[in-house]
């Protein structure tokens, strides 16, 4: 399991792996007790962990910084229903830079039961980085699909350009 198909799911509790999406929603496997099911678009939204980032008092960063900052300090992971002083200062002592005023206390809390769930799946937590290369293949390959929807075949460029075909009906008088 990679951490670039986790997602949260508005409404409903935990982490999710998004196993396929559809037009309408997405199926979705649960990290906590393995159970799978479909989630619509119209009730729920998705919201993948790579997008997400934390206010602090410089730039916004990514929650993987946050996650980092909470695997290498050494304090105790206070539970996620522990009183909300408790876990901000817990936030204080591992990842200072964080805007205390901007982060609600219940994003706190998401964080360290995110944080959780993770470690317990041993996920690596890292963003999915594309390398220059894929990108200027991608680039390419986007440029040779443009340039071969733009030609035209030169009968259909004979159709496009004729004069407008006239139709000659009686009118019918009443």
């Amino acid at each position: 399991m990679e951490y670039n198909k986790l997602v949260a799911v508005t409404g409903l509790s935990g982490l999710f792996e998004l196993v396929s999406s559809k037009a309408d929603g997405g199926i979705v496997r649960s990290l906590e007790d393995k159970s799978t099911k479909f989630v619509s678009n119209r009730l729920h939204a998705f919201s993948h962990l790579e997008s997400i980032e934390v206010f602090t008092t410089e730039d916004n960063v990514n929650l993987v910084e946050v996650f980092e900052a909470m695997n290498t300090s050494k304090e105790k992971l206070p539970d996620a229903k522990a009183d909300a002083k408790d876990i901000q200062a817990y936030f204080k002592k591992t990842y200072p830079a964080m805007d205390l005023e901007r982060v609600y206390g219940s994003d706190m809390k998401k964080m360290i039961k995110w944080f959780d769930i993770l470690k317990k799946n041993n996920i690596e937590i890292k963003l999915s980085e594309e390398t220059a290369e894929d990108a200027a293949a991608d680039v390419v390959s986007e440029k040779k699909t443009a340039a071969a929807s733009k030609t035209v075949t030169p009968k259909a460029a004979a159709v496009k350009n004729g004069p407008a075909k006239k139709i000659n009906t009686p009118r019918k008088m009443a």
